[in-house]
């Protein structure tokens, strides 16, 4: 499929941030291999930015590609977007953060 067809597509699809649709100037096709597109996404109505992994064929079949389970996207998609103060809150933790995931979710180090 040709890639400004896909860009077109892609102003059908809305924000999942405020819920505008985006704008094809503000789509960027990064790359595809066969019919799985990469695709950068601005939204200007909230200055969002999306990295988006879509399955696009000529049946007109759009898959989105995520490694959420579906009750963990069910979960995230009913929860209220981070506000300032969870981004500030974020951006002092990972001020001061070691890098250690392993250590902050409670798991041994495997050698």
């Amino acid at each position: 499929m040709e890639e400004r067809i896909v860009k077109r597509l892609m102003t059908t699809v809305k924000c999942t941030h405020c819920g505008q649709g985006y704008q094809q100037p503000n789509v960027t096709i990064l790359g595809h291999d066969r019919d799985l597109y990469f695709i950068k996404a601005y939204c200007a109505t909230c200055r969002t930015q999306f990295l988006i992994a879509a399955s696009v064929t000529a049946e007109k079949t759009t898959v989105i590609l995520s490694d959420l389970s579906s009750d963990e996207a069910t979960r995230f998609k009913k929860s209220p977007p981070p506000s300032a103060d969870d981004v500030l809150d974020m951006h002092g933790f990972l001020k001061t953060f070691s890098g250690d995931f392993l250590r902050l979710f409670g798991r041994e180090r495997v050698s």
